[in-house]
């Protein structure tokens, strides 16, 4: 089955160094949404199609945009800052192949130390959130005590199904996005991942972690290191647009 990868680059065009001669072989097509300018290394392949924005759009446009402009079985979303084994879009391909119903397939992910970054999680509750998102995370630290939501000590070897997946490198089943309407391109940034699995379980699609499938990524943890930032104003409003979009989630306590 064939694979389309799409890489939005907002100004990575150093990370893109790295990553594109990494993915390229490992996918059937790839796809560079270039949201500003010199999003691109000098130089790129003739064979990566880069599709330049007269403006800059939104996250979950962009990666909309580079699904339209692809025509592989399954997408790749990966962020520009990702290195991928050599083998992962494989890995990832392989298994969701085999289960027709899964819709979303993601890797285990390592910090550039080697250290293992909790990317399989459950869906947010009220609680957590509150913790997360104001000063009560000075006194409760959630990758340290937030067990249930980032599955603290659980690195697996074996594939789990999971609530939801960090959308840093995502094999998603076009038939799935078609199925759910792709990314809600509402979201301002941040909570587009969250929302895209919630809507897939809906629909009755699963979502998978596959820890044979290995990437590096240097998680910047944006909205975890101030309090009081643009980047922490878009992720509570992104938070709202998901509880107003569904509400029955309040009742996640």
């Amino acid at each position: 089955m064939s694979v389309s990868a799409v890489v939005v680059s907002h100004g990575h065009a150093a990370e893109l160094e790295t990553l594109l001669p990494l993915l390229a072989p490992q996918v059937d097509e790839l796809v560079v949404v270039a949201n500003v300018p010199a999003s691109v290394p000098e130089g790129t392949d003739a064979e990566v199609r880069v599709l330049e924005n007269p403006r800059p759009r939104r996250l979950s446009e962009n990666v909309n945009l580079g699904v339209a402009g692809t025509t592989g079985e399954f997408v790749l979303s990966s962020n520009p800052d990702v290195v991928p084994a050599s083998d992962a879009v494989a890995r990832l391909r392989d298994f969701a192949a085999a289960r027709e119903r899964c819709g979303i397939a993601g890797p285990r992910t390592v910090w550039p130390d080697g250290a293992w970054q909790p990317t399989r999680r459950d869906f947010p509750t009220v609680r957590g959130t509150i913790v997360r998102r104001t000063p009560l995370r000075r006194l409760f630290p959630p990758l340290e005590l937030q067990q249930t939501h980032y599955h603290l000590g659980e690195d697996v070897s074996e594939p789990m199904e999971a609530d939801w997946l960090l959308g840093a490198f995502l094999l998603l089943r076009r038939t799935m996005l078609d199925d759910i309407g792709g990314f809600d391109e509402g979201y301002r940034h941040y909570v587009e991942d969250i929302d895209l699995a919630y809507r897939a379980m809906r629909a009755g699609w699963e979502r998978w972690y596959v820890p044979s499938a290995a990437v590096v990524h240097d998680w910047a943890q944006v909205t975890d290191r101030r309090l009081l930032s643009r980047h922490a104003v878009w992720h509570a409003r992104s938070m709202g647009r998901f509880v107003r979009k569904h509400p029955e989630t309040l009742g996640r306590l």
